[in-house]
């Protein structure tokens, strides 16, 4: 008897399977997180690592529920969730060999979600040995989603008017002319002085505090450029593929391929090879060794 091979990389998820996984995430948001936004009891928040990380009873609600739905729907895959992560360092550690893994960011955004601003948003993705095969990001405020698989386009979807629209990145151009989202506060303290220097340079830097509505805007072209530091799974998986798909260059700023088992680099997301390549070199000092202290 032969040892059964794993399940090709660009193995897809169903058309079905897709709606249920959508489904879910729209039970997780009316069940868990509508109900309490703008209506967290201050008890209801906490912090983590510290004072800009919290979460709130509206994220663990949604992860266990949505990890729950995944788990029936899929009783072999790993589920790797924020807050199950946060509990449980180890399950981060499985998933560049797992064959299929989902991760969950049930409430990202957490701080805008905390302080009463819309701009949060779940995702999750699906990932073969720590490759992104499938990228979701769901609004629950306007209860659309982002989507996109491997080979296909990137798709904005509206459920209740069942209607769908394919999203492509922008143009790209010169420095002077880009519009893109650089979390300063993300990155190695010993560098922060550097990139800061270098935002001059662009039309427009900031951040949403929140990376599923920056990848959202990406992909639909609304900014020419995104840059994703402190690396977690949950976070950047989905967009990257989703970013992929809509025609963007997505590599880490080495050169390399993301996935989703990395905790070290900086990922970036740009309209086209070439105006990758221009933000690259300016940025090109992160690419250093650390400055020891």
């Amino acid at each position: 008897m032969t040892d059964s091979l794993p399940m090709p990389i660009s193995a897809p998820i169903t058309p079905a399977q897709r709606t249920s996984i959508l489904n879910l995430l729209r039970r997780a948001a009316r069940a868990e997180i509508l109900p309490r936004f703008r209506a967290l009891d201050p008890s209801e928040i906490s912090e983590k690592t510290g004072r800009q990380d919290l979460v709130t009873a509206a994220d663990k609600g949604a992860e266990a529920m949505i990890a729950r739905g995944l788990q029936r729907m899929y009783p072999h895959a790993l589920i790797v969730g924020e807050e199950a992560v946060a509990e449980h360092p180890e399950i981060r550690d499985r998933i560049g060999d797992a064959e299929l893994a989902f991760t969950i960011d049930p409430v990202d955004g957490t701080w805008n979600y905390a302080h009463g601003l819309a701009t949060f948003g779940i995702i999750l993705s699906a990932t073969r040995f720590g490759v992104p095969v499938f990228g979701m990001i769901y609004d629950p405020i306007l209860d659309d989603v982002v989507m996109a698989e491997t080979g296909g386009p990137t798709e904005l979807v509206f459920p209740r008017r069942r209607l769908s629209r394919h999203l492509t990145v922008s143009p790209g151009g010169p420095l002077s002319e880009l519009q893109g989202f650089v979390p300063l506060y993300l990155f190695p303290e010993d560098k922060q002085a550097q990139v800061a220097a270098v935002l001059p340079r662009f039309e427009r830097s900031h951040t949403l505090r929140c990376s599923a509505h920056e990848f959202r805007l990406f992909a639909q072209g609304s900014v020419d450029f995104l840059f994703s530091a402190r690396l977690t799974p949950w976070d950047h998986a989905a967009g990257a593929l989703i970013s992929k798909c809509a025609g963007g260059h997505v590599a880490m700023l080495d050169g390399s391929d993301y996935n989703a088992k990395l905790r070290d680099g900086v990922l970036l997301c740009a309209s086209n090879k070439e105006t990758w390549e221009r933000i690259r070199d300016a940025f090109s000092f992160l690419l250093d060794p650390p400055t020891e202290g």
